[in-house]
């Protein structure tokens, strides 16, 4: 395997930690080039000098003199915004490009590394809820690879090879449940910011957190694995797991089920998508099939959970729906965390969202973009109607 040349994009975060993490243990077979972050000046700083960066991107454009002094000892090029980002990974010096900039704002990068036919390590599964069908005609088109690194996508991933491309006839997208499975409706109703932020199983940012409490994040993955894998939505069924030791499941028309395995570490999928077709060793934890005991799965609550009914709802009505959702989801979200509304408001604002907002069937590029804007504009209106205590 020859040594391959990262752009993180997002590299202050969650999974661009855990990315230097494996990158760290595989320093003869991964270099970095591109780190960016939006406002981590110090974590982004350390990071660049840690593994000698070729150039960072600091998105925050107020912070670019603090970075630019801090690294100019070590002649690590340094710039600002999020042109720079898209104009970087476009580089010959770029093999791979791991997409892990949070929310929507993702979208533009990897549609710039897409079409300069980069291989992309996707962990922002927004870009393809938002514009599933245009990004993977744009891969296409460009002869770009995306490989999947949310577990569960990865999971499915992985199952797929062994198929000899046999016909999937559903996908088993395993969920934990998030903080609030076994609450009830009513107990839900009145979670707090930090019920919610504190999830059983996995460590994540802020806002996947929360998405994870609402099961919007499995709402995004159902979209995401629909684009992915080629597969309608009435193939894709989510099962709550909440050892979330198996991360997703293939089954085939003779009832066969490939599963795939492994404690909660998003290292492995990262790693997966960095030396794809090649597997090398990890300093994880490894599984034990006689300490796990018992495994368990149950259909998830609708009732409980609604997200994933809007989720389906938007796949189902196609166009830019999905992008429309997702806009008013991450407005929701952000209001929530600064604790301006209450957790059934979050899908209560992208429910009405949904239902008010113009609908294009098939939209380009541009209209995505416009959709973003107007949706969390749409829906940021209806967070000030419930922070003011108006019905909605």
């Amino acid at each position: 395997m020859e040594k391959r040349r990262i752009a993180i994009l997002g590299s202050t975060g969650s999974i661009g930690r855990q990315a230097l993490d494996v990158i760290r243990q595989h320093r003869d077979l991964f270099e970095v080039e591109i780190l960016t972050a939006n406002n981590s000046t110090d974590l982004l700083i350390s990071q660049a000098i840690e593994f000698d960066a070729n150039a960072v991107v600091i998105c925050n454009e107020e912070k670019y003199r603090e970075v630019k002094e801090a690294l100019d000892p070590h002649d690590i090029k340094v710039f600002a915004g999020m042109q720079s980002v898209c104009d970087l990974v476009t580089g010959d010096n770029i093999d791979i490009v791991l997409t892990s900039m949070v929310g929507f704002s993702g979208l533009s990068s990897t549609v710039a590394a897409v079409k300069a036919g980069k291989t992309i390590a996707l962990a922002n599964k927004e870009t393809l809820v938002a514009a599933g069908r245009i990004v993977m005609d744009l891969a296409a088109r460009h002869s770009s690879h995306i490989l999947p690194v949310d577990s569960e996508h990865s999971a499915i991933f992985q199952c797929l090879m062994g198929s000899a491309g046999a016909p999937v006839e559903k996908i088993h997208l395993t969920a934990s449940g998030g903080p609030f499975r076994t609450w009830t409706r009513e107990q839900i109703a009145k979670a707090t910011r930090a019920e919610a932020l504190n999830h059983p199983n996995w460590s994540m940012g802020s806002k996947i957190t929360i998405d994870s409490a609402t099961m919007m994040n499995k709402g995004l993955e159902i979209i995401e694995a629909r684009w992915l894998f080629g597969t309608p939505g009435d193939k894709i069924q989510v099962v709550i797991h909440p050892e979330s030791i198996i991360h997703s499941m293939i089954e085939y028309a003779d009832g066969s089920v490939i599963a795939q395995m492994g404690h909660p570490d998003m290292r492995e999928a990262i790693q997966f998508a960095f030396s794809y077709p090649y597997r090398l060793t990890l300093d994880n934890r490894k599984l034990n099939f006689a300490e796990l005991g018992s495994l368990s799965f149950f259909a998830p609550d609708a009732e409980k959970f609604p997200a994933l009914k809007l989720a389906y709802e938007s796949l189902e009505k196609g166009g830019n729906m999905a992008c429309i959702m997702n806009a008013a989801n991450e407005a929701a979200v952000a209001a929530f965390l600064k604790e301006r509304i209450g957790f059934y408001d979050i899908t209560r604002v992208v429910q009405e969202c949904m239902a008010g907002a113009d609908f294009v069937a098939d939209p380009d590029l541009d209209t995505i973009f416009r959709t973003n804007e107007a949706a969390f504009a749409k829906a940021n209106e209806l967070i000030d109607r419930i922070a003011g205590g108006k019905s909605l």
